[in-house]
């Protein structure tokens, strides 16, 4: 055989050994539930971690890395949901609240994967207004969707948002069989990608009735802040002498005027520390029958990757979209900066890379998921990305420049569960929040407005007050040292800090002069 006969065997044997050599890119599945607190999550310790919620979530952080300080900065489900596709704040990708859909230019997280060779996909909850077009498959709840027999919108049936199709069951379970099912028939030559998101823990917690005699002779702990909470908060939250308590913040005492789970499960039967304590047991234990589902489920989805043999080679993520007041303050749903509702649970599994039975405490928030993905799948955070990659933790090595701390900011003023605007920056020792208390339209467009016919008082400010926390000392948020001269040089500096972080992220509110100039004025207060 010639020399020039034997090059094209020689590039031949190179592109084998190069192909063989090559590790091919981990699949990922993330998974999100809607509403699901790391307090509920037995991992995470807390008063409900002797009630065996979560064995299968606690498994999967016992043998990967757990997130201690993962939160979101806007706690509410689709601004939320916006800031994990996008990789970016509420003002940069636009998504201020509930109502604003996410565009279909910025759904940059399936854009990208497909871009390193993934196939794409999202099954489950999406509550992003808008078609999911950047996902080679989807199969979504219209809005919120419904607990049982939920009806979804499917790729490949139809034009959106016309394109519905039925099922039977409830959806914690229809939304795992659909994943399972997806995965069975899936082209396996190149890696996926799917989000499967869930409904479940979402209020009201309807339940699989096989869960009804979960916790039912069992006496859930309760967190003392439902009963007492003397220096918690201030006017901004309270008002000046309490005078707004009964307006400020759903409830589960009768102390809301309007929404209060004592109204809710016990109706007019009950009164005073009673009704509060059967509210509260009630509440928790149709949350905790919802979380339950979704434990069971999960467990159900690993037996399918192992027996698959897609368990090592797949980055599993767990998540909430935020989290959730679990009677914590006397106060029910999320939307607050506190941590019970600010902090996420975040829970990576991938035999591969990560040593088992990792924790850390590095400061994360959502909109670093996207860039870590991308990173995860062999491709490089693009510029236009605010979040940063926390590849190196999941690698077992340091950070290098990270943050040492994480902005929020809650838009939507009063809307269903009267919770005042306001922003706010959190580090590992301390918290501070300003609550401006104005919703971002101007009152002249209140009359077109849907929501200001539904709830009272949306077109009216509420007072603008600063509290500030010593999580060091203080994790629960028990008492706001704002005035506290001690912490005056703490808080000039978080102030400092805040005001950067501002800027940086395009949340100066230049296009909110209103917003703006309360700003200005209470800034130091």
């Amino acid at each position: 055989m010639s020399c020039l006969s034997k090059i094209p065997v020689l590039f031949f044997i190179l592109f084998t050994l190069a192909a063989a050599g090559k590790k091919k890119s981990p699949n990922i599945i993330f998974i999100m539930s809607d509403d699901h607190t790391s307090q509920a999550i037995g991992a995470y310790g807390g008063r409900l971690s002797g009630l065996e919620l979560t064995p299968n979530i606690d498994k999967l952080a016992a043998e990967g890395i757990r997130f201690e300080n993962a939160f979101c900065n806007n706690s509410i489900c689709t601004p939320s949901r916006a800031s994990i596709i996008s990789g970016q704040y509420s003002q940069t990708n636009g998504v201020l609240d509930l109502d604003i859909a996410l565009p279909e230019e910025k759904q940059y997280l399936p854009k990208e994967l497909k871009k390193l060779g993934y196939s794409t996909a999202i099954i489950g909850k999406w509550h992003l207004h808008i078609e999911p077009t950047a996902f080679d498959y989807y199969k979504v709840l219209p809005g919120q969707g419904k607990y049982f027999n939920p009806t979804f919108h499917e790729k490949g049936q139809g034009e959106y948002p016309n394109n519905k199709v039925k099922s039977e069951g409830h959806s914690t379970d229809v939304i795992t069989d659909l994943a399972i099912d997806y995965l069975k028939n899936l082209d396996k030559s190149k890696p996926f990608f799917l989000m499967q998101h869930y409904k479940a823990p979402h209020d009201f917690f309807e339940y699989a009735p096989r869960y009804e005699d979960f916790l039912a002779d069992t006496e859930i702990p309760e967190p003392a802040s439902l009963y007492y909470q003397p220096n918690w908060g201030s006017e901004g939250t309270r008002g000046k002498n309490d005078n707004l308590r009964e307006y400020i913040g759903t409830s589960v005492s009768n102390r809301h005027f309007y929404r209060n789970y004592n109204q809710h499960y016990n109706g007019d039967t009950l009164q005073g520390l009673d009704a509060t304590h059967q509210a509260y047991q009630k509440y928790l234990k149709a949350y905790l029958r919802c979380v339950k589902g979704v434990d069971d489920n999960l467990g159900r989805l690993f037996t399918f990757l192992k027996s698959e043999g897609l368990w090592e080679n797949t980055v599993i993520i767990y998540t909430g979209d935020q989290g959730m007041m679990l009677g914590e303050h006397d106060l029910q749903d999320k939307r607050w900066m506190y941590d019970e509702t600010m902090r996420m649970p975040f829970i990576v599994h991938y035999p591969e890379m990560i040593e088992r039975g990792q924790v850390t405490d590095l400061l994360i928030n959502n909109t670093d998921f996207a860039p870590t993905m991308i990173e995860l799948a062999g491709g490089e955070t693009p510029e236009y990305m605010q979040g940063k990659s926390f590849i190196n933790t999941l690698q077992g090595e340091d950070e290098t420049d990270w943050r040492t701390s994480t902005y929020y900011r809650y838009w939507m003023h009063i809307i269903h569960h009267y919770v005042p605007a306001h922003f706010g920056i959190r580090t590992k020792d301390y918290k501070l929040m300003f609550f401006y208390g104005k919703h971002y339209l101007p009152e002249s467009e209140f009359k077109n407005y849907y929501w200001a016919t539904q709830y009272y008082g949306i077109e009216k400010e509420t007072p603008h007050t600063w509290e500030f926390y010593d999580l060091k000392n203080d994790p629960e948020e028990l008492n706001n040292r704002y005035n506290d001269p001690r912490y005056k040089e703490i808080i000039a500096q978080l102030k400092k800090e805040l005001k950067t972080q501002r800027e940086e992220l395009n949340e100066t509110d230049e296009n909110y002069p209103e917003i703006k100039a309360i700003i200005d004025k209470h800034w130091n207060d």
